[in-house]
């Protein structure tokens, strides 16, 4: 219960310090078409362990979803949620006047839905010397404690493929880049497609303070690539609370416990930060919870 509690406190802790465009992104994630458990698990799901960058091509022959809005090829990746955080680049690459407009559905282990990131999060990006038109936006998610795995999943819809992209002309792009005077000549549209080009390039890190989604706050699409943490913020379940103890811990303990909780949280093990809270509280600190909670913060 001692973990419960300092999580929702920690929880809504980060949740004040974040981003006010984050807290109002987070309604997005009920506004995702609906779709079925059965449809989920019966996807095949391609392991990314990163560091990776993986090319997918999304073709007639790929798994498609033709359920409600959701229309055509879909790709489906598992992630690992052990390796801290995730930051994932997804760039859907346009193909002569055609590109795929992506949306990604975040799901936590139990393949619930964690956070939702419409195509509007990935905007049109002007080619450059080594990088061609594209749609491409940055994911940053942190697996909640205690999961193995969380998916990704990258569809487009209906109303998506009503839609267009207008593209820049690459002889405007390459005269801007040597700077040179931008000819006045027409910029090319792309219309949407349910197959197309993907890239995705994962990395991952050992880093905390991220916003928390799952079974205490609702999902995230955050327009700026605010990190987001998926899946149950539920810490295994502690032994029964010790007795406080009479007298206050001594000075040299208290500086002690709060050196070893801050380098514990800096190395990215936040089980070994809570634990040490947990004794240091046990044997009478009055500082432990806010270095804790500060170092998480920072």
């Amino acid at each position: 219960m001692k973990k419960n509690l300092l999580s929702l406190c920690l929880s809504l802790s980060l949740l004040a310090a974040a981003p006010a465009v984050v807290n109002a992104a987070q309604n997005d994630a009920n506004t995702a078409p609906a779709i079925s458990s059965q449809t989920l698990r019966n996807l095949s799901w391609t392991p990314l362990v990163p560091p990776v960058t993986q090319d997918v091509t999304l073709g007639t022959s790929s798994a498609q979803i033709n359920q409600g809005q959701i229309q055509g090829a879909v790709g489906a990746f598992a992630l690992p949620a052990d390796r801290g955080s995730l930051e994932i680049t997804l760039t859907s690459i346009a193909t002569g006047k055609t590109v795929y407009a992506p949306n990604v559905l975040v799901l936590d282990e139990q393949m619930r839905p964690a956070a939702f990131y419409p195509s509007s999060y990935f905007p049109y990006q002007k080619p450059g010397i080594v990088s061609s038109d594209r749609l491409e936006g940055t994911l940053k998610l942190t697996p909640a404690l205690g999961q193995k795995q969380i998916y990704l999943l990258v569809y487009t819809t209906r109303q998506d493929l009503a839609e267009t992209t207008q593209m820049v002309n690459p002889a405007k792009a390459f005269a801007a880049g040597v700077g040179n005077a931008v000819p006045d000549i027409p910029d090319p549209i792309a219309r949407h497609t349910p197959t197309g080009t993907l890239s995705l390039k994962v990395t991952a890190e050992q880093k905390t303070g991220n916003v928390m989604i799952g079974q205490i706050f609702p999902s995230s699409a955050p327009a700026a690539a605010a990190p987001v943490v998926v899946g149950s913020t539920q810490a295994p379940a502690p032994a029964a609370a010790p007795a406080k103890p009479s007298e206050p811990m001594l000075s040299d303990s208290e500086t002690y416990f709060n050196d070893a909780i801050k380098k514990a949280v800096k190395a990215g093990d936040v089980d070994k930060a809570l634990k040490l809270l947990d004794e240091a509280e046990r044997l009478g600190s009055k500082t432990a919870r806010k270095t804790f909670i500060e170092s998480v913060k920072h």
